[in-house]
């Protein structure tokens, strides 16, 4: 009997025993190829050496550092090295465990701020339909994830939301990309001026939508418009990065690819490949410099922030992502990844659309190409598809509610950066056999 309390109730796991490059084996012997890095996290794999040199020597002198009283040499080494790879303007890195923690270290910086600068009219949050930011209840409530935010709605406060740069599902099909990424973007300054422009605070967006959508990009000039946006009315734009940044897009930080420059971005997953718990939120010298010469204190904290062995095993991973051209290689092999599923389900009746960048891609399922209209909710087939592709010895991420938050399917898939062609072949093909079964 366990006493684990699982996030669901009903169904037994495989327990997990050992961890080699791009598998993972339980205790029945069984392997299973990591098509999703569990959830966009091990993008080194399994068992780096590196990585678990950094732990081993970091506890060898120093395990834990509160940073009331101290800073640590690990700390300080990550810190510079986020901020010598950060987009323009990015200065300080505030280390944390995690990206709902990030995203909540966010969310108040950015209202103390306003109150620093002498705006604490400033009180509201704009965010975006399908998006996730995280699950404490600040994060939650920016959220636009409506199946996750319905049961806790009455004790958070919420965010508006305007629609997402959701290509597949919005453009018209006599609009062009770029005018339908200018006109979701003008949906911004729309939101600002209904609910009164000297009342927002900043506009919290993922560069690539993750788990809630599946690795949707915006269209070429979505991003400029949004900043011209945010710099027009005096509101601070927030990229969250949890689960698109650090390489995993093929560039270190996926709105370089969007050429943004953000306020505050959040990362975390891919930050400690899985080998410790870590997060961060990275701010501009300009915020910084508000508290700095204000208050001189940021009115937030969590006990592990900058914990001295986290930081030493997130330091080695991104060495090896930046240094060691791990993030040129998701460039890479990403290409490679795109064009066998491209190859392998562009004309599947079942799969709608194909999206993603680098390591970190998507199919979306319908019941009809030509209508797009999805399957029957009822049919709970991200669910099936789960279940389906663990028996075949694949690990991957089906989500339900892709349009919504009731309707629609879609799978996400993000393997560790370590993948040979080979083992493409190998997740695309058990992937199909899964995708087959179910449908």
């Amino acid at each position: 009997m366990s006493n684990v309390f699982p996030r669901h109730t009903k169904g037994k796991l495989p327990v997990a025993q050992k961890g080699n490059g791009i598998y993972i084996m339980d205790t029945d012997g069984k392997a299973y190829l990591d098509g999703s890095g569990g959830a966009a996290v091990s993008c080194l794999g399994h068992s780096d050496p590196d990585v678990i040199h950094a732990i081993k020597t970091q506890l060898d002198s120093l395990d834990f550092a509160h940073t009331g009283f101290l800073t640590s040499a690990p700390a300080e080494a990550l810190a510079s090295k986020l901020i010598s790879n950060a987009p323009e303007g990015i200065d300080r890195a505030y280390l944390v465990s995690g990206g709902s923690e990030a995203v909540e270290s966010a969310l108040k910086l950015a209202r103390q701020y306003m109150i620093e600068i002498g705006q604490p009219e400033r009180t509201r949050f704009i965010s975006r339909r399908q998006s996730y930011h995280g699950n404490t209840l600040g994060a939650l409530g920016t959220g636009g994830n409506l199946w996750r935010r319905e049961p806790f709605d009455p004790v958070m406060v919420s965010a508006s939301h305007i629609n997402a740069c959701f290509e597949y599902r919005g453009r018209a099909s006599t609009e062009r990309a770029y005018d339908y990424g200018q006109r979701v973007a003008n949906e911004l300054e729309e939101e600002l001026l209904r609910v009164g422009e000297d009342t927002v605070i900043g506009f919290l967006a993922e560069p690539v939508v993750g788990a809630t959508a599946g690795a949707v990009p915006a269209v070429d000039g979505y991003f400029k418009r949004i900043r011209e946006i945010c710099d027009q009315y005096g509101i601070l734009l927030i990229l969250d990065e949890v689960m698109c940044g650090m390489g995993r897009t093929g560039t270190f930080f996926a709105c370089e690819q969007d050429s943004v420059r953000p306020d505050i971005v959040t990362i975390a997953k891919g930050l400690g490949a899985g080998y410790q718990p870590i997060g961060a939120m990275l701010c501009s010298a300009d915020i910084y410099t508000a508290i700095e010469n204000g208050s001189g204190f940021f009115q937030h904290g969590h006990t592990y922030l900058g914990h001295p062995v986290a930081c030493a095993a997130a330091h080695a991973v991104v060495t090896k992502l930046t240094d060691g051209g791990m993030t040129a290689r998701a460039a890479q092999i990403g290409e490679y990844f795109g064009k066998a599923l491209r190859e392998t389900f562009a004309q599947h009746p079942h799969v709608g659309d194909i999206r993603g960048r680098g390591m970190f891609r998507a199919l979306e399922f319908v019941a009809d190409r030509e209508t797009k209209a999805p399957f029957d909710p009822s049919k709970k087939m991200a669910a099936h598809l789960k279940a389906k592709a663990m028996e075949n010895g694949l690990i991957c991420y089906p989500m339900s509610g892709t349009i919504d938050g009731q309707n629609g399917d879609h799978v996400l898939l993000a393997p560790p950066f370590i993948c040979t062609e080979g083992q493409i072949d190998e997740l695309v093909g058990k992937l199909q056999k899964s995708v087959e079964a179910v449908i």
